[in-house]
């Protein structure tokens, strides 16, 4: 029997690895001889980010979960590496299956590897060329040990061809976070609003910060709420707030009126959210990749990108890094002059079918 380790940590992990855990319960009860298990490293801990996605997604419980919690870069990447090393001391696997670019998918690639494992990176390839962001240092090193490279874009696809990545360990297979996106449309639930917040459908905007950048300094927070509340011409601008940004703002009661700070929300509910709103503004990557997909305009404040497919084809634009930038793209989508947009290639639904096809014919050779 064939055993697959696949590795989950954090929010956006969850999204992806679910199609892929169905593709894999699928095959087993058609006799392919092959046990997987979910390591679940505790790098998100907060319940809001974790167990309720589990929940939605139809997750199975972890097989182990090694509870890292909180800490620095440094901390969390060494805490994950021990304790992953220890379990696979006792209970060796096959193929160590990682996805996306946080601390955990870069951790349990290097442990693996230097247990003689074989790893299998999703989403393999993406670049922003920004050193600054921890993800970025992420991806490099675990595309860096990588023996299998499942791709969301062509683009992916050339920047490990650079890296001097042979074409028959490249598999183009979509993106599994737009399979999640599709199967769950049907199954999406209006959030739990305080009801001083009205609000009415395609009337809002959804706001995400999450940088460091952008959170952590007080008055340049202030400074891009204020300004987003004035571009939204009264429209309110709903804000799923991190704890920790929470509370840097609670020393600020007088936030501006139109910007409403509501808790961070589950996964059916948060695209509910996306798929009815006006716009989003983010500084995240991964949200540009829903936007796309539902036809939403989304405004990302960063110089770069590593999903370029929503820019070149979806409905994302790069604003950039000073939130000044924003008046002109609010002026373009009030004047109805943002671009339509189209669903980019492979992002039908069926990339966990063609990862877990891929997977069965590398662990039958």
């Amino acid at each position: 029997m064939k055993v697959i380790d696949i590795i989950a940590g954090a929010r956006p992990n969850f999204m992806k690895i679910a199609p892929i855990i169905r593709e894999l319960i699928s095959i087993c009860e058609n006799g392919f001889d092959l046990k997987f298990r979910l390591v679940h490293t505790g790098q998100h801990y907060d319940p809001l980010l974790s167990s309720v996605f589990f929940e939605q997604l139809g997750i199975p419980e972890p097989y182990i979960n090694l509870e890292v919690g909180s800490g620095t870069q440094a901390e969390q990447t060494a805490a994950i590496m021990v304790r992953y090393e220890s379990f696979l001391y006792k209970e060796k696997c096959d193929l160590c299956l990682v996805v996306g670019d946080i601390n955990s998918t870069m951790a349990c690639s290097i442990t693996a590897q230097k247990l003689g494992i074989k790893v299998a990176h999703v989403e393999a390839g993406i670049r922003s060329d920004d050193w600054s962001m921890p993800e970025e240092i992420n991806r490099r090193v675990t595309d860096s040990i990588t023996n299998f490279f499942f791709t969301t874009s062509k683009s992916a696809n050339e920047n490990l061809k650079k890296n001097g990545v042979s074409e028959d360990r490249i598999f183009f297979v979509g993106n599994t976070m737009i399979d999640s996106l599709f199967y769950n449309i049907p199954r999406l639930i209006p959030p739990k609003i305080p009801i001083d917040f009205k609000f009415n459908v395609n009337e809002y905007f959804i706001l995400t910060l999450h940088r460091p950048s952008n959170v952590d300094d007080q008055s340049k927070l202030l400074e891009m709420l204020s300004l987003i509340n004035t571009s939204a011409r009264g429209i309110p601008v709903l804000f799923p707030v991190h704890p920790r940004t929470r509370k840097i703002l609670g020393k600020y009661p007088n936030l501006p009126i139109g910007i409403k700070l509501i808790d961070p929300q589950p996964y059916l509910e948060f695209i509910w959210l996306i798929k009815h709103a006006k716009a989003v503004i983010t500084d995240s990557g991964g949200i540009s990749e829903e936007t796309t997909v539902l036809g939403i305009p989304c405004m990302t404040l960063r110089d770069s990108t590593e999903r370029p497919e929503t820019v070149d084809v979806g409905t994302n634009e790069l604003i950039g890094k000073d939130p000044n930038n924003l008046l002109v793209a609010f002026d373009r989508l009030f004047d109805g002059r943002w671009k339509e947009g189209a669903i980019p290639e492979r992002w039908d639904g069926k990339s966990a079918k063609r990862i877990v096809s891929q997977l069965v014919q590398l662990l039958s050779s």
